[in-house]
């Protein structure tokens, strides 16, 4: 498979073939969901024994890259060790608290963009707004999750800031499964509409308070959607202190 190489012997060879298969999987040779060469083919590509392959794979399920499934081979979970990490910090993290962390990255995000947006940013962002505003009438959670996504992350990637792009991208799944929850409406729909248009504006007139402002007004209208299904439910998710803060 090309990128693969014969190991060196100056470390343990499994450690080296460990490191191969994270250059595999964070090139995108090996995509999400994929099904990897088994641990017949991999010794044979790599020149290295079976046992070598297996503990490489070991680590690397340890590390929440790739799952084994029995019976059925070892398949790509994330690409990234920081998504990998990042998912499993929020999968044990209450809902509430997810949504803090996201007011903190998008506020600020959305004020650096405003700042720093070029004019190709700002086309980008007016097609996507349009699309989450079809997606936001179509009722289907999944796609709307989806397309409000694809919008937010446009907005921390007009800041500029690779890195805090790269930790929203890859905090993407805990928000998407968040907003999946929430109970919709045409009212939520219309707030959606109205709050991400205006973060747009803000964005297209350089004016990083407004911004700042509709990011986080987003948010609120988030948490008071999850505070209303934690009560249907029975349960604390969105606690009242996150609702008008």
């Amino acid at each position: 498979m090309d990128g693969l190489r014969q190991p060196r012997r100056a470390s343990t060879l499994a450690a080296q073939v460990a490191d191969q298969l994270r250059e595999q999987l964070a090139s995108g040779r090996w995509p999400v969901g994929t099904r990897i060469p088994g641990e017949q083919e991999l010794a044979g590509m790599l020149q290295v024994s079976r046992n070598t392959i297996r503990e490489a794979l070991r680590a690397l399920v340890h590390l929440g890259l790739l799952e084994a499934r029995v019976g059925d081979g070892t398949y790509v979970r994330v690409t990234s060790e920081l998504e990998a990490v990042l998912l499993r910090r929020t999968a044990a993290t209450p809902p509430a608290d997810v949504l803090e962390l996201r007011a903190v990255l998008e506020e600020h995000a959305a004020g650096l963009a405003a700042e720093r947006r070029s004019e190709a940013d700002i086309a980008r962002l007016r097609d996507l707004l349009v699309a989450a505003r079809e997606s936001n009438h179509s009722g289907v959670m999944a796609q709307i999750a989806a397309a409000d996504g694809a919008f937010h992350l446009a907005v921390v990637q007009a800041g500029g800031n690779e890195l805090l792009a790269e930790v929203y991208e890859h905090l993407g799944g805990a928000l998407s499964a968040l907003l999946t929850a929430l109970p919709w409406d045409h009212d939520a729909a219309a707030e959606h509409d109205h709050w991400h248009a205006a973060l747009v504006d803000a964005i297209g007139a350089g004016d990083a308070v407004a911004a700042r402002y509709a990011a986080s007004m987003l948010v609120r209208v988030t948490g008071r959607l999850s505070a209303e299904a934690a009560a249907e439910n029975g349960g604390a998710v969105g606690s009242g202190r996150h609702e008008g803060e």
